[in-house]
């Protein structure tokens, strides 16, 4: 199965077309434009380098969240827009998930993270052991503070090595960079990527969990930040 991917949850960009675990072409910029300049220029690239033709794509993919709710929508629409003309099947990827597969040649324990901003984090665990991924908790928004005593208790057990990977490492590893056999991941293998979100949606295809173009959509962990202005507004006014 041919899928062609996107990825634009946080500043990184990218896109992918994988076929049957194989990367047949990937584009990434870690740059500062707006996803809405980088991203389909992105997809014509790594369809030209590639020879494929749209048509010759048998599904998409797409980081649904958590991230930035401006990038989910964004790369949300795009998939949208390219899967519509012959209602392609589409898979919505954890952006958490898909950076686990960063690591899937590394035994270890992931810790994704991403800046949530006001000391939290979007977090996930999973543990790898023979390039298999086993998801350890769910998506969730968490202090840094929570997460790096969850991380202490995980040391004193003598489990496995955690890299902290993900665009919330620099946010996240100064509470954690005294915990024994908890490391901040390598720059190269840091940041979510298309080519994760790719190999992810594989395994969500083979499971029968695509979804139609019109049902794709966001998963957020918390409301926007204007909803929840608005809500405390609102609650206020009760009061």
């Amino acid at each position: 199965m041919k899928i062609l991917a996107i990825e634009c949850s946080a500043s990184p960009a990218s896109a992918a077309i994988t076929e049957d675990g194989k990367v047949i072409a990937s584009s990434f910029v870690n740059v500062k434009l707006t996803h809405s300049q980088t991203l389909l220029p992105m997809v014509n690239s790594v369809l030209s380098t590639s020879l494929t033709d749209i048509d010759g794509i048998d599904g998409y993919a797409v980081s649904a969240g958590p991230g930035s709710f401006t990038g989910i929508r964004i790369g949300i629409s795009a998939v949208k827009g390219l899967a519509a003309p012959k209602s392609a099947p589409c898979a919505a990827v954890s952006t958490l998930y898909a950076m686990a597969e960063n690591y899937r040649d590394t035994d270890c324990t992931v810790c994704a993270v991403m800046d949530a901003r006001c000391g939290q984090v979007y977090n996930a665990l999973f543990k790898i052991k023979d390039r298999k991924i086993t998801r350890l908790c769910d998506d969730r928004a968490l202090m840094c503070k929570e997460l790096a005593e969850e991380l202490k208790k995980m040391s004193q057990k003598k489990q496995n090595r955690v890299i902290i990977v993900g665009d919330g490492t620099d946010v996240f590893y100064p509470y954690a960079e005294n915990i024994i056999g908890v490391e901040a991941s390598d720059k190269t293998r840091r940041y979510q990527n298309a080519v994760g979100v790719a190999l992810s949606a594989e395994q969500l295809f083979k499971d029968g969990a695509a979804v139609t173009p019109e049902s794709l959509l966001p998963v957020y962990l918390r409301l926007p930040q204007a909803e929840r202005e608005l809500k405390k507004k609102q609650e206020e006014n009760v009061k």
